[in-house]
């Protein structure tokens, strides 16, 4: 194949002459380049880690210092205390000379002793919490302080992992309070009995092997960054040996009411080049880092670093997170073919207008799939275990390593999808019904579940994201997603015809088919997966709607915290659908903290409890709304609690993982563990509102993304708060389960969601005719 031919930098023959070496000039070139180019990279790197690691100094700073130490020794004085003028046995040097190289010596170690007290100081500050406590606009005069000694160690400029060497480590709570919490939790899901007797358990672990576990627990704590993170990607996602498609992979959609250009490899082009634009900034570290909305405390930006060239390599115990410095080319898959697209040409990124014209080559392909290729992806769909195997004994050697290796090193996964998709046609809800599951899960063979995102670009111009769970939590990807949706429409654009701006390179090698052998047998592995994860989707239930009667605007006019205000939405929702309660699951993050990943919030409490049953049990309003705020302070305190590491879940767990190290067991921490959590619910919040223009153009906005149903008899919910009048839900459970449906759930949410702002707010106009006859239809 010629683009083979091209990837050669020289050839030799043997003739009777001799050995006649012939080079490629272009591939010489090339590799030149890419070698620069990687050079540039480790020379930013290293600018970066400086600059970050005297943070929240400068470099520019240190030069100060040693110019006041002379000034003052200039002017006869000695800051030093006498440590400069101390007598220095070198005698090449003349006195004058000595003097300045110990005042510089000691300028130095001054200026590290500042940085040092400075982070020191810094973490101390982040270390406060108790401004997350205080009521809303009235700020306590010791947090007034607090903030200004933040503003004044939190430096100027600073780079995306600055204030990684001062966010505190995350604490270990005492185990008195973390098991009081946890009888608060389930006290209004158990009868009398059943609480009694997890009473009983709970205390006898309190008193007895708790605080075995907790001593180990706090030796970790002392060493590891984070006692919490390492273990939770470990043993909660990649020691699992279900499918990853569905059970752990998430989705995020395109936008909703606009599609930039029907035009799919235009489509793709400017998406492509949008990831490498945001990919330049992450390696240059030039992102602004993540903070606690309207607050200048940062958040731990960790998670960053293996967004892309990154893969999860199965295992049959566990598997592995690997990541690469830097991959020049994305993994293409179009048609049951797999693709290399180099997405560099002389050093530099290609623009929008050539990636598409090298996808436009791939789509124009007329070349079929070879034996096995079309449905290979499905190892990545099926059970870890007979991935794990098959990697090994088909592609540890040979092409298909190669060719393995290649997708896996890769930058991304793309899939040019000749589905169309998005909110058209007589049934607007179904098809994005139908558009939740195609990202979700596809044809469960073409996309890499593996990678740690793959790009779903559709016929129709409509683009989505599947994106593994290990390496990172959606907050994270929902940053890059944001980033790439902006910069495809309001930066790079599309010109009248549709295309992508800019001119083609005409001598741009063709991208590069991957090939293949599959054997009989491995073609029997992938149709076993491929069963095994088909079974899966098929059994998945999506509903996913808008919300546009009130939003949060309305919400907070009632002086509710939105989230708050959803939550218990979700749940009088659920006791309506089933008739009970159930153990909640709320996704908080605790990046507040160095390392830290998510902590759960148990939604379902004491006060929500009391609300719904005196709402449902009729109640008088004044009631009612009584108890639905104390319902909401409470549930605000609980995410509080767990973003500020006094969770309650985290830690129960690590407890259970070092009682496993210890080969000791406890009655009280496996039945908690085994708990099933029926309702799953996550916010994933928009964290860049600037570059989104809600206003003056409402219809460029994102219907956020979803996942799977956790537990095979409950709901999974997803929700995106939009600008000031929109709420997105993502609602999945299983067909397989009689007692769920998730198109009647979103009905009782819609109903539920008006309901409690009928209750807090009488005077608020009824929902049109269309709403009403939606939310009859589900229910």
């Amino acid at each position: 194949m010629a683009e083979a031919h091209q990837a050669v930098a020289f050839q030799f023959t043997v003739t009777p002459e001799g050995i006649d070496l012939q080079l490629s000039h272009q591939a010489l070139t090339e590799i030149y380049l890419s070698g620069l180019r990687s050079w540039k990279k480790k020379l930013i790197r290293l600018k970066n880690g400086v600059i970050t690691g005297v943070y929240p100094a400068s470099p520019s700073s240190w030069l100060f210092v040693v110019i006041a130490i002379l000034a003052t020794m200039y002017m006869r004085s000695d800051p030093s205390m006498g440590l400069i003028l101390a007598p220095v046995t070198n005698r090449s040097l003349s006195a004058q000379c000595q003097t300045v190289v110990s005042a510089v010596l000691f300028s130095t170690l001054l200026w590290f002793s500042l940085i040092f007290t400075m982070r020191m100081c810094l973490k101390q500050l982040l270390s406060y919490h108790r401004w997350m406590f205080e009521q809303r606009g009235k700020m306590s005069n010791t947090t007034k302080v607090w903030v200004a000694l933040v503003r004044i160690f939190s430096g100027r400029q600073p780079l995306l992992y600055s204030y990684q060497g001062s966010l505190p480590n995350q604490p270990v709570p005492a185990v008195k309070d973390t098991v009081k919490r946890y009888l608060e939790s389930v006290r209004p899901l158990m009868t009398p009995d059943e609480f009694e007797r997890m009473t009983s358990l709970a205390t006898q672990f309190e008193s007895s092997l708790g605080n075995r576990l907790q001593w180990y627990l706090k030796l970790k704590a002392l060493w590891a960054s984070n006692y919490v993170s390492d273990w939770w990607e470990e043993y909660i996602y990649l020691r699992g040996r279900s499918p990853i498609m569905v059970n752990s992979n998430y989705y995020g959609m395109d936008f909703l009411y606009v599609t930039p250009t029907p035009i799919q490899a235009a489509r793709a082009g400017n998406t492509l080049h949008a990831f490498l634009m945001y990919r330049r900034k992450l390696n240059r570290e030039e992102l602004k880092p993540s903070r606690v909305p309207g607050t200048v405390i940062p958040l731990c930006a960790a998670q960053c670093e293996r967004m892309f060239n990154t893969t999860r390599t199965p295992g049959e115990e566990t598997d592995t997170v690997q990541h690469w410095q830097d991959s020049d080319y994305v993994a293409v898959y179009h048609r049951g073919r797999y693709f290399r697209l180099r997405m560099y040409s002389s050093s530099r990124p290609l623009s929008p207008r050539e990636i598409e014209s090298q996808l436009q080559r791939i789509l124009d392909d007329p070349s079929p799939p070879s034996p096995g290729e079309e449905k290979l992806g499905a190892l990545t769909a099926g059970d870890r275990i007979p991935w794990a195997k098959a990697r090994k004994e088909y592609f540890s050697l040979g092409v298909n390593k190669r060719s393995l290796d290649c997708i896996e090193k890769a930058a991304f996964f793309v899939t040019l999808d000749d589905d169309e998709q998005g909110m058209m046609g007589e049934d607007p809800a179904a098809s994005l019904d139908r558009y939740a599951k195609s990202l979700l899960h596809g044809k469960c063979y073409d996309r890499w579940f593996d990678k740690s995102f793959s790009v779903v670009i559709y016929k129709n111009g409509k683009i989505g994201l599947n994106a593994e769970h290990s390496w990172a939590d959606a907050p994270v990807v929902a940053h890059l997603w944001e980033y790439v949706l902006a910069t495809d429409s309001f930066q790079l654009g599309y010109n009248e015809e549709g295309h992508c701006k800019g001119e083609v390179d005409a001598s741009l090698p063709r991208p590069q088919r991957l090939s293949w052998d599959i054997t009989p047998e491995c073609q029997e592995q992938i149709s076993q997966s491929l069963a095994v994860a088909q079974a899966l989707a098929d059994d998945v239930d999506f509903h996913v709607f808008s919300f546009r009667d009130f939003g949060k605007g309305m919400i907070k006019k009632c002086r509710i915290s939105p989230d708050a205000y959803i939550q218990l939405a979700l749940q009088l929702a659920y006791y309506r659908d089933r008739g009970m309660f159930c153990l909640t699951y709320e996704a908080s993050m605790t990046r507040l903290f160095r390392e830290g990943r998510t902590e759960t919030v148990r939604s379902c409490s004491n006060e929500s409890c009391a609300f719904i049953k005196a709402l449902e049990g009729g109640e008088g309003v004044e009631v009612c709304r009584r108890l639905l705020r104390q319902a909401s302070e409470k549930h605000q305190n609980l995410y509080k609690h767990a973003m500020t590491g006094a969770g309650i879940d985290r830690h129960l767990f690590c407890l259970y993982v070092v009682s496993k190290y210890l080969g000791v067991d406890s009655p009280f921490l496996k039945e908690v563990l085994s708990e099933p959590w029926h309702l799953s619910t996550s916010q994933t919040p928009v964290q860049q509102v600037e570059l989104f223009d809600m206003v003056n153009h409402p219809e460029y906005v994102s219907c956020g993304g979803g996942f799977g149903p956790v537990a095979d008899d409950g709901y999974g919910v997803s929700y995106t708060i939009m600008g000031e009048n929109m709420m997105n839900f993502h609602i999945s459970c299983k067909h397989s389960c009689p007692q769920t449906s998730s198109h009647k759930y979103g009905g009782q949410i819609r109903q539920a969601l008006r309901d409690m702002l009928q209750l807090l707010c009488p005077d608020q106009r009824e929902p049109s005719r269309t709403d009403q006859s939606q939310t009859k239809k589900d229910l």
